[in-house]
């Protein structure tokens, strides 16, 4: 038996890498990008450009979305909603979880199925060893396209809520670009000090390795725990005010680690000064005033 048609629409550097991976395991590729463009190397590899949205939603029962987001969703897929019945939509675009799960009950009013998944690498990951995707939307949808779907990524199945994949997309990346934002930041103090990005390297990535710190303050936190018998609050407050201090001696845009001084003194002013800074977790979790 043949291996399984596809059609791919959104042909970004996302797309592009999901086209070649798809391709390379002689997978049927029809293809479809508002950049026609864009289609032109996969076309090149032996996909199949699609004259329209119809024409490539109709291809192929199986169709991958790579867009940036919902809206494009919408947009793209409202020009051929009559086409949508019978198809498996595996949409990989992001967004909330309850947009997810909208789009998932629009699609299954026009006749087909969404599969929501998150990609959890950079183009560069997709096909490679050690690469995950989030998926969730009907179980048995899921394991009959499995197979095809780790030609791109392993796949981690989170259930049948069709949210529930997109939100464990967004907690990745709430922790992931806060990373990186702060990696930045402290990129642009080393530099006003003469200190180059890879001079600090070493030293960002220590910081940047919390493993150890999440594995033992997470049980805590799932207990309802935030004992200050391994950090205090009021000392996080003095650290991060120091690296304030630090930005601002530096002549630079203190916006970031204000931000967290400002966190900080919150959990003081609400009387967490003796507990642990994971005592901010109860903090953030007040509804923001009107």
């Amino acid at each position: 038996m043949g291996k399984q048609a596809v059609t791919l629409i959104g042909l970004g550097p996302m797309g592009q890498a999901m086209g070649r991976a798809f391709l390379a395991e002689g997978h049927p590729l029809t293809v479809w990008n508002r950049s026609s463009g864009k289609a032109d190397e996969l076309v090149a590899r032996g996909a199949v450009l699609a004259g329209g949205v119809e024409e490539a939603l109709t291809a192929n029962e199986l169709v991958v979305l790579s867009l940036t987001d919902y809206e494009a969703v919408y947009a793209i897929l409202g020009r051929a909603e009559s086409a949508l019945a019978g198809r498996v939509i595996v949409n990989l675009s992001s967004d909330t979880p309850e947009r997810a799960g909208e789009a998932a009950a629009w699609v299954a009013e026009r006749g087909g199925v969404q599969l929501t998944g998150g990609v959890r690498v950079p183009p560069s990951g997709v096909g490679q060893p050690g690469a995950s995707t989030f998926y969730s939307g009907p179980r048995e949808v899921f394991e009959r396209h499995r197979a095809t779907l780790e030609v791109l990524t392993g796949t981690d199945f989170l259930g049948e809520d069709p949210g529930r994949a997109a939100l464990f997309y967004q907690l990745q990346m709430d922790v992931f670009w806060t990373t990186m934002l702060s990696w930045l930041h402290a990129v642009a103090v080393a530099e006003a000090h003469g200190v180059t990005a890879e001079e600090l390297l070493p030293i960002a990535r220590d910081a940047a390795d919390v493993g150890q710190f999440l594995e033992f303050y997470t049980p805590r936190i799932d207990r309802g725990e935030h004992p200050g018998d391994v950090d205090r609050l009021a000392m996080g407050v003095a650290s991060i005010g120091h690296v304030v201090r630090t930005t601002r001696d530096a002549g630079l845009d203190s916006t970031l680690p204000a931000a967290v001084h400002g966190m900080f003194e919150r959990g003081l002013a609400a009387g967490r000064g003796a507990d642990s800074f994971t005592s901010l977790v109860e903090v953030f979790k007040k509804k923001a005033q009107a």
